[in-house]
């Protein structure tokens, strides 16, 4: 007799497991981690060690309440901890990073059934959290200081977004990171290449990144009215690469058919663009344009599922 196991989501058709992804996930982000500690020093590494340790703690603390069995080893809560870091500036105090990572585990992921249940980013859930309370420390952004490992005690204004293509930031400067923003979003080739190894240990698809960055990419050059360089500063700006191949394509909060993730992605690029276009130039719009997109994944999944073979439709 056959033993059927019934689990949440993600549903893997591979010898895959949650652990090993949850790992790649962490190799892919520390090209990225590091140029941040690189840039803005080590007050950057005590607030990612903080928000990981965070995260676990708080998992194993709910594991524990709840009496149910210890899930730390999957390392979700480890991503989540550290994918929180790298969207918080170098700036924010001590205590920002336990209580962001504290909120995105008990109140964005555990109370909802733990990873594979919740219906929204963790990381970003928090951080918008903390955009939302304390908006003044999440968006002071230090003067980044390339191997000044005791930290950069300037504080820059604007960020690249806000400064726009007339500021004193060139496309260059934005693809190596010698600019202001959060610690794990400014280097945009450190972020490429662990986006890469995603792609070669197959953890991502092509499609929501693609969509996304591509729909973004063509509203910008449509309203510029086909301004390039312009286009060019905006892709490089804020959080898109970071959010593209890191967050928007987590599997519990994103559609899992082809076409359900290319309709994710172009939404996602377009409330950016609209946000960012039209609204106003700040650097948390990419994880409120995800973070709403989440919210719609599931409609996005029931009307792009795949049909059965032979299925009839119902009258």
């Amino acid at each position: 007799m056959n033993n059927y196991v019934i689990s949440s989501s993600p549903h893997l058709r591979d010898d895959s497991s949650t652990k090993r992804i949850m790992q790649d996930v962490c190799i892919a982000l520390l090209p990225a981690a590091i140029m941040g500690v690189l840039y803005f020093g080590y007050r950057s590494a005590i607030i990612i060690a903080l928000s990981i340790l965070a995260a676990v703690v708080s998992e194993w603390f709910y594991c524990k309440v709840s009496h149910t069995k210890v899930t730390i080893g999957d390392f979700s809560a480890v991503v989540t901890g550290l994918l929180l870091a790298m969207n918080l500036p170098s700036t924010v105090p001590f205590w920002m990073p336990v209580i962001g990572s504290a909120i995105a585990i008990l109140l964005c992921k555990e109370i909802f059934g733990g990873l594979g249940q919740n219906f929204v980013n963790p990381a970003l859930a928090g951080r918008a959290i903390l955009s939302l309370s304390w908006a003044t420390l999440m968006n002071t952004f230090a003067t980044p200081g390339l191997f000044n490992f005791a930290g950069v005690d300037t504080i820059a204004s604007p960020t690249p977004i806000g400064a726009g293509l007339g500021g004193n930031y060139t496309l260059i400067d934005l693809a190596v990171g010698n600019v202001p923003g959060t610690i794990g979003e400014t280097c945009k080739i450190a972020l490429l290449i662990g986006a890469a190894y995603l792609f070669v240990r197959q953890i991502i698809t092509w499609h929501i990144p693609v969509a996304f960055i591509g729909t973004f990419a063509v509203c910008y050059l449509i309203a510029t009215k086909f301004n390039v360089n312009e286009t060019l500063y905006q892709l490089l700006s804020g959080g898109l690469i970071l959010g593209a191949f890191f967050m928007a394509t987590d599997y519990s909060t994103s559609p899992t058919t082809g076409k359900g993730k290319l309709l994710f992605g172009f939404g996602c690029g377009l409330l950016l663009f609209i946000f960012r276009f039209c609204k106003s130039a700040k650097a948390e719009w990419c994880s409120f344009a995800i973070l709403l997109m989440n919210v719609a994944s599931p409609l996005i999944e029931r009307i792009t599922y795949n049909k059965s073979f032979g299925e009839v439709k119902k009258a």
